[in-house]
């Protein structure tokens, strides 16, 4: 029976999932990404844990989610700005014959948005922003029920845009990005705590943490409300590690939009973490690959 395999490379693990054509997951894996995350490092974990996956090669495509734009092709990560030396990196034609796998590439946001809207918590819904909250901060969105890629393919980052010019700068070339408020490192700015124990105090009622985590939810109120007035989006959906403790940081996210934005441009909005966590990505990724390879 033909399969799917979805990979979903992160800042610091790669995740792998074996798929059924309808989405059912088979098997998973997930594996640590190599440091640095040199590209050649990065190629060879990748074909180590896709055999390990799937060693009888059931799945005859294979569809990748990395943190960056893609050509129009979807075969070359074109910049990766958290991964050392991603730039203009001919990813699928490098897998391809070490893996005898087809291979289609995609920005790990958009996997994740279609990974949610084909078996989570943006099914039935036609425009969709989300964001991942992670090692970075990416994001997808969904218009008219499509997947909005947006002039040569390189869209949407929305966790490059600017809420602060004097902020720190960015790997980008940006300063004050809502990637420098809302990201791991940005959260170890404010504690020194890891993310888990972080949640953890706030759960347990410690109001420094609790305060930790309203200060970052504001600042990711901040960056949606500039992306709200633009998309008008119907939903709001939060993955990446970081919505782990959504509960601890949505409502001061949902309060700072309901200050910010008119009430026109968010009317009728629910705001909610993805149903998928970290699994989101690689089966988008696998959903992608089958459209694109499968037909």
């Amino acid at each position: 029976m033909t399969q799917l395999i979805g990979v979903d490379l992160g800042g610091t693990a790669i995740k792998l999932g074996r798929f059924s054509l309808e989405g059912d997951l088979l098997a998973e894996l997930e594996v640590p990404t190599p440091q640095p995350a040199m590209p050649g490092a990065v190629v060879m974990a990748i074909v180590e844990a896709v055999q390990a996956l799937d060693p009888d090669r059931l799945a005859p495509v294979l569809g990748v989610g990395l943190p960056g734009p893609m050509d129009a092709a979807a075969r070359v990560a074109r910049v990766c700005i958290n991964l050392p030396g991603w730039e203009q990196v001919p990813l699928a034609d490098w897998l391809e014959p070490q893996l005898q796998r087809r291979v289609t590439l995609a920005n790990d946001g958009n996997c994740a948005l279609v990974g949610e809207a084909w078996c989570g918590a943006a099914q039935g819904f036609q425009d969709v922003l989300l964001l991942t909250l992670g090692t970075g901060v990416g994001g997808g969105v969904l218009l008219g029920g499509q997947l909005f890629s947006g002039h040569g393919g390189a869209a949407a980052e929305p966790g490059l845009i600017c809420i602060d010019p004097e902020g720190p700068p960015c790997n980008s070339g940006n300063r004050g990005s809502l990637e420098q408020f809302c990201s791991i490192a940005a959260l170890a700015r404010r504690s020194p705590l890891p993310p888990r124990e972080l949640s953890e105090r706030a759960e347990a009622g410690d109001p420094q943490a609790q305060a930790i985590w309203r200060d970052y939810g504001r600042c990711l109120g901040v960056g949606l409300s500039s992306l709200i007035y633009v998309l008008t989006p119907e939903l709001v959906l939060i993955g990446g590690g970081l919505s782990a403790a959504s509960a601890h940081f949505l409502p001061a996210a949902l309060a700072e939009v309901e200050q910010r934005v008119q009430a026109e441009s968010r009317r009728g909005l629910q705001m909610r973490r993805c149903a998928l966590g970290n699994g989101a990505g690689r089966l988008g990724a696998a959903r992608l690959a089958r459209d694109r390879l499968l037909g």
